[in-house]
């Protein structure tokens, strides 16, 4: 009697402990809310150094800062963002972040990693309101057996609160908030969130399609699904809510009742997949590529490698490339298949005790399905990314086994609940710092692309060739094709990896070698419309017009929305004196792609040449406007302006192309003219001196100076 007295009195005490160092949560029901603040905030000042980071050259310059689509903010851009398959993918609410970042931010990365870290924090602060609720739920559902939920009330704010923690410190999570292009993670994760959090109101009403609340988890879901369709599985995680720990499924009739109630998502899911598919359709790896089998075998070894990354998050790289050779009588592979199914076999076991251990491997096991590797697309066999929403339940089991050592260090004397204090803040203390670490990888494309060569020299070959078209922009040619070589040296069918050494070389007029790189390209992947393209560019600069013309219509054959082919055809009739033929492509070219300055310039030139000169200056007006520094299209107004007998206008254009091109002989010479028939001789005889200075040999401008000084 005496033991278990004095045990009876540690654990009251513990219990009045616990109670003391909680106590707001009693006094203000809003505490918890004071609490995911604080995690917020502390997760969006571990990311402030992402807001010195540039763009990187991996989806970035598509998805942002060479996308021509995302100015202007009009009609045209919706209609765009909601029906195109850019990029092989289709998710408009991403396309309308990006666009209205571009239009508060133009082209600084500040302003764009700001809005990712803004996103993180928010669903960071979701995470711990959430936490929150579905474990009210679950003490509500197990109040005729309290065993089933071993937790007081006045711990589930430390239990959110280190998942909250968890989700917005952790490393794995670098790559959705550093990478610019990650923004659809962020957005789907918070429209998912969000409308997870809108069902838990649901239920708490008593459910009903009537109820105002599903209306938004409609809302809610439609939202995250157009800002990627990783949210499909949200219809099957809110049936394993509903089973635990909502606990509203206990019976085939009660399941056939939740599904039918979940069926207006599962359209919605059903529509988002088949886009998806549709978008998607040229980058998805066919079965006869990647078998079923190692399909499988690379799924289970990821599952169990995000777990263990979730625990020992070391290592972590940002592209993990498919393996080369698959064994299913390998040790490893076998042993990760035996693992994860003995874990699925554990969890169902263990289900007449505590249903929670299988319904948070279910979440993670479906919530990360779509991206597990069954239907592959692209290289990669796993990507830290794709835990972003996934993680959340095995964090929540971290926080749950937290909470219980601190209840457990409350019950013995001494210094055991420092220890645990202590402990935690190490843990966090050490994510914050790797999480830092991870953050500097993503700080511009050479740190990134060096970062994943110095780790995997020989096995990411996407690598070498993303570095080496960083390369390229830099005009660096020699370690450009440097890399691209090694690139190619690694997967030699690499389509992208021969496309980018044809325009190295191309950049630098070496035609023959980027005709054979194009030529490889044709011949590893027929369809490509951007290699027909590139080809039809090199036989152009060879004069070689009707090789040149037969590649631009197969790249527009291939890919009808190509708006530099068609730009490209425009330019070649023109060169040709096919004035009609050029204007039709190029209105084409400018109506796909509104944005690009030189488009409207050869359309400019093309009105020009069928003496439309007024439709002609409007083209020139509308290059200028979208590139102030477009010296011909300068140019050609002055000379439309003086055709037009407005010579201030004239001489305005021409001062602003001198002043962009000091060089650049025959504005000055124009210039000089125009002065001269205004009868400024002094100044037209200052830009002949300057324009002969440039160009001496240029007769016709030594004999106007003549006459000038003479006059």
């Amino acid at each position: 009697m005496g033991k278990s007295s004095r045990i009876e009195k540690e654990t009251s005490a513990a219990a009045c402990s616990l109670q003391g160092v909680t106590a707001h949560v009693d006094r203000s029901p809003r505490f918890k809310y004071f609490v995911a603040g604080f995690v917020s905030l502390l997760t969006f000042l571990v990311y402030l150094s992402s807001l010195h980071n540039e763009f990187v050259m991996w989806d970035d310059n598509v998805y942002v800062y060479e996308n021509p689509y995302l100015h202007p903010l009009n009609v045209a851009f919706f209609k765009w963002a909601f029906s195109a398959f850019y990029a092989t993918n289709w998710h408009p609410l991403t396309w309308v972040s990006h666009a209205l970042d571009y239009a508060v931010w133009g082209l600084n990365p500040l302003g764009h990693h700001l809005t990712n870290n803004i996103l993180h924090a928010v669903n960071t602060f979701i995470v711990v309101i959430l936490v929150t609720k579905l474990l009210e739920a679950w003490r509500n559902s197990s109040h005729q057996n309290p065993a089933l939920h071993p937790y007081r009330e006045q711990s589930y704010i430390v239990i959110a609160a280190v998942t909250g923690l968890l989700f917005g410190l952790h490393p794995l999570h670098v790559e959705s908030v550093a990478w610019v292009s990650e923004r659809k993670d962020l957005l789907c994760a918070m429209f998912f969130l969000l409308s997870t959090l809108a069902y838990t109101k649901y239920v708490s009403d008593g459910g009903g399609l009537r109820n105002k609340h599903y209306i938004l988890v409609l809302f809610l879901f439609a939202l995250a699904l157009l800002s990627k369709p990783m949210a499909v599985s949200l219809p099957v995680v809110l049936l394993i809510l509903d089973w635990h720990p909502f606990n509203r499924i206990g019976s085939m009739k009660s399941f056939l009742s939740a599904f039918l109630e979940k069926l207006p998502l599962i359209a919605l899911s059903l529509v988002s997949s088949v886009l998806t598919m549709l978008a998607q359709k040229g980058a998805v790896k066919s079965f006869e590529v990647i078998p079923l089998s190692s399909r499988v075998i690379v799924a289970a070894e990821s599952l169990l490698s995000y777990l263990w990354k979730m625990v020992l998050p070391i290592n972590l790289i940002p592209y993990y490339q498919y393996p080369k050779s698959i064994s299913l009588f390998s040790a490893e592979p076998l042993l990760s298949i035996i693992l994860v199914s003995g874990i699925t076999a554990a969890c169902i076991v263990m289900v007449k005790k505590q249903k929670l251990w299988l319904a948070v491997w279910g979440y993670y096991v479906l919530t990360m399905f779509p991206v597990i590797g069954i239907i592959q697309v692209g290289g990669q066999a796993m990507a830290d990314r794709y835990t972003y929403l996934p993680s959340i339940g095995p964090f929540i089991l971290i926080g749950l086994l937290a909470t219980w050592m601190w209840e457990k260090s409350l019950l013995r004397r001494g210094a055991w609940s420092g220890c645990v204090i202590v402990g935690g803040i190490l843990i966090m203390a050490s994510l914050s710092y790797l999480t830092l670490r991870q953050v500097a990888v993503w700080k511009d494309s050479s740190t990134l692309w060096t970062y994943v060569i110095e780790r995997e020299p020989e096995d990411v070959p996407l690598a070498h060739n993303n570095l080496g078209y960083y390369y390229t922009q830099k005009k660096l040619y020699d370690k450009a094709i440097n890399e691209i070589l090694t690139a190619i040296r690694l997967q030699p069918d690499d389509t992208g990896a021969h496309l980018n050494l044809g325009v190295i070389y191309q950049a630098q007029n070496m035609y023959d070698q980027a005709i054979e790189e194009y030529l490889t390209v044709i011949r590893l992947n027929p369809d490509l419309a951007e290699a027909h393209n590139n080809l039809g560019v090199s036989y152009k600069a060879f004069k070689m017009f009707d090789k040149a013309i037969e590649q631009y219509l197969l790249a527009i054959h291939l890919n009808p929305d190509y708006a530099d082919a068609h730009n490209n055809l425009g330019v070649i009739y023109l060169t040709l004196n096919m004035p009609d033929k050029a204007m039709n492509e190029l209105r084409t070219g400018v109506n796909l792609m509104p944005t690009d300055a030189k488009a409207h310039f050869y359309l400019g030139d093309a009105y020009l040449s069928l003496n439309m000169p007024n439709k002609a200056m409007e083209q020139y007006l509308i290059a200028v406007n979208l590139r102030p520094d477009y010296v011909d299209a300068h140019n050609n107004l002055a000379g439309i302006y003086q055709a037009f007998n407005m010579p201030d206008k004239a001489v305005g254009e021409l001062q602003i192309v001198i002043k962009l091109k000091p060089d650049y002989a025959e504005a000055h010479f124009n210039l000089g003219s125009l002065y001269y028939r205004m009868g400024q001789v002094e100044n037209s005889r200052r830009e002949f001196i300057t324009g002969l200075e440039i160009k001496p040999d240029d007769q016709q401008a030594q004999q106007f100076l003549k006459a000038i000084l003479s006059h």
